[in-house]
């Protein structure tokens, strides 16, 4: 017959199995969701999770602006016309992402021109839109050296707009209505930081709200800075 565990290390132990059990659970729950974004990325692993992308070329795109840019899917075709022969046949033909023109439309090429921290942030779980306050931020301390932008992936526009008024933000936020850019830049966890150096180089990418900790984001872009101008020095 079965019964309670009596003596303590009967009930420590019968603790440890509970505990790993519970654990075991929640792992799995935060693996499902890290995930939920990069099913069907061909790419592999979430951007911010292996130190061995840093120095890719950032993929080109356009998103409209969230609060007055058109209610349209982002632009990420590239230049190279990769799912076609080069130049693409007259019946593939398509507008690059960083050709893209109109009102109310960021390409991220534009942005270019200086180090970039690019950031991407979902309307749910209600943790994290706050993410971005340190965005936005950082944007106002660094004003004139660094560009910034942040992106919203999928989620109600209504409501990302009323998440973007009702914080006051001020740096360009973009919208990403299909999750298209998400999934080329392998986006899973909120948030998803990447800091580009200018041509369009990446220097290294964090995933995380520790991450957004002013002082450990100053330093981090603070080291995009001095990698910007190490750059510029050797390219003379």
């Amino acid at each position: 017959m079965t019964g309670q565990p009596n003596s303590p290390a009967e009930q420590r132990r019968a603790a440890s199995r509970r505990y790993s059990i519970w654990v075991g659970i929640a792992f799995a729950i935060l693996i499902g969701i890290a995930t939920v974004n990069t099913l069907r990325s061909s790419e592999g692993g979430l951007l911010g999770a292996d130190r061995a992308e840093a120095g890719a070329p950032l993929p080109e795109f356009a998103v409209p602006e969230l609060l007055h840019g058109e209610d349209k899917d982002a632009n990420v075709f590239q230049d190279d016309c990769e799912t076609s022969t080069n130049p693409c046949p007259s019946d593939q033909q398509r507008t690059p992402a960083c050709e893209v023109e109109g009102a109310n439309v960021i390409a991220v090429c534009d942005l270019l021109d200086r180090p970039l921290v690019l950031s991407f942030w979902f309307s749910t779980p209600a943790e994290c839109p706050p993410t971005q306050d340190a965005i936005d931020e950082a944007a106002a301390r660094y004003r004139g050296r660094v560009n910034f932008l942040s992106v919203a992936v999928r989620g109600d526009r209504d409501e990302l707009r009323q998440i973007v008024e009702d914080r006051g933000w001020t740096i360009p936020v973009g919208w990403d209505r299909d999750g298209a850019v998400s999934n080329l830049y392998r986006v899973g966890v909120c948030p998803t930081v990447a800091f580009v150096l200018p041509g369009g180089v990446l220097r290294e990418a964090k995933i995380g709200s520790g991450e957004l900790e002013p002082a450990k984001l100053d330093a981090d872009i603070e080291r995009l800075i001095a990698d910007a101008r190490r750059r510029a020095l050797e390219d003379r």
